[in-house]
């Protein structure tokens, strides 16, 4: 019989290609095999480049057995509709990507303007997951949060090695040891996440946020919450709002006291599109004891530490701060199966009936979207390209 049998609908179904990650500090991969598999049984065509779950321990091999098909960046771009990424794409990277090109990644538009020009000039749609709105329905698509999941648990565990004392208490033959006092500051997920690991390993431990309501949650896991006589910050949708130069001059004073007497201090301010702010000056640092640590988890914000420098251990007075650059990428198997979780959830809003087709009447869609057809949709990164926002071909 030639040609299909009448009422059959004939339709390729969306590709998504899979690259490397090109930062050499970058080790997660966008899509792992079992989520590989899972968007193959939802429509998707799924291409990934050879070597690209390696640093993360998932092999071709394994990608294979899900259904997914393995090739050089050329071969997987080909025709694709959609490329999965960690990390944003660099400009050379674009250049290479077909025309018209749908992006989902951690893009990070406002920082990542060159890469924006780029996209455009491509006429790409962008999405980035750390623009994803903190809706109860995105839950499964908040790619912020799993990764600030890895980031608090390694956190705690890098402060438990730095520090030259033991977190537990310890009662011996030789006597006592005391635990270990840990402070958070900032008590978000990545916060959360490393105070109930500190208190797993036994240490004793006290937390700061500017969000009173962050009170419960920080007592739910056994910690005491830090009340300080100010205002409380809560901004849009969970996050604490940027704070001005005079309420941050005032924290830091009445915070002093408190990283004077701690063993270990970590650090997880972030206000999302801004510079970290500064919570533990120069003066707090010397005020701690010699042997103590400050682990910073917004190095790569410029740090909450005044002495914070991205991925490296600076020791001042005896004292180790110790700024983590990208440190979900630290624990890349796990990291990578959260992620490729979060993009496979996301993509189910950019499909339907097995064409690529976003709803940006959907709020997580839209409220996700860089770059629409190579116009900038962004607010923010509009402004900030001082532009209108268009596509070259269109202005």
């Amino acid at each position: 019989m030639d040609g299909p049998a009448l009422g059959v609908l004939l339709y390729r179904p969306v590709k998504l290609a899979v690259p490397k990650e090109l930062n050499p500090n970058e080790h997660r991969v966008a899509i792992v095999p079992d989520v590989a598999g899972r968007l193959k049984g939802s429509g998707f065509e799924v291409a990934v480049e050879s070597g690209a779950g390696e640093a993360a321990y998932f092999t071709d091999d394994a990608y294979r057995e899900k259904g997914a098909s393995i090739g050089d960046l050329t071969s997987i771009s080909k025709d694709a509709e959609i490329i999965g990424k960690v990390q944003p794409p660099t400009p050379q990277e674009t250049s290479e990507l077909p025309e018209g090109i749908t992006v989902v990644s951690f893009l990070q538009p406002t920082s990542q303007l060159e890469v924006v020009k780029a996209l455009v000039a491509k006429k790409a749609t962008a999405f980035s997951l750390d623009l994803v709105p903190r809706i109860s329905r995105a839950q499964s698509m908040d790619a912020l949060s799993s990764q600030a999941t890895v980031s608090g648990y390694r956190s705690a565990l890098a402060a438990a090695e730095l520090l030259p004392k033991f977190f537990p208490l310890f009662m011996t033959a030789a006597g006592t040891v005391p635990p270990a006092k840990v402070f958070v500051m900032g008590t978000g997920v990545a916060g959360l996440q490393a105070i109930a690991t500190a208190r797993r390993l036994g240490a004793q431990v006290r937390a700061y946020d500017v969000r009173a309501a962050a009170a419960e949650e920080v007592q739910s896991l056994g910690a005491t919450f830090v009340q300080l006589d100010l205002e409380t910050q809560e901004g849009v949708g969970g996050y604490a709002r940027a704070q001005s130069e005079e309420f941050l001059a005032r924290q830091r004073e009445l915070l002093g006291k408190e990283v004077a007497v701690s063993d270990a201090v970590i650090t997880t301010a972030a206000v999302p599109g801004r510079k970290a702010p500064v919570l533990v000056t120069k003066e707090m640092v010397e005020a701690m004891s010699a042997g103590s640590v400050v682990v910073d988890l917004a190095a790569d914000g410029g740090g909450n530490c005044e002495l914070t420098e991205a991925g490296r251990d600076v020791v001042h007075e005896g004292v180790t701060v110790r700024g983590m650059s990208n440190p979900a990428s630290g624990m890349p198997t796990h990291a990578s199966f959260l992620y490729a979780r979060n993009v496979a959830n996301f993509l189910s809003l950019l499909s339907k009936d097995g064409q690529l087709a976003p709803d940006f009447d959907d709020e997580v869609v839209a409220g996700s979207c860089v770059i629409k057809n190579g116009d900038v949709v962004h607010e923010q990164t509009r402004e900030l390209l001082g532009a209108d926002g268009r596509s070259e071909g269109e202005k």
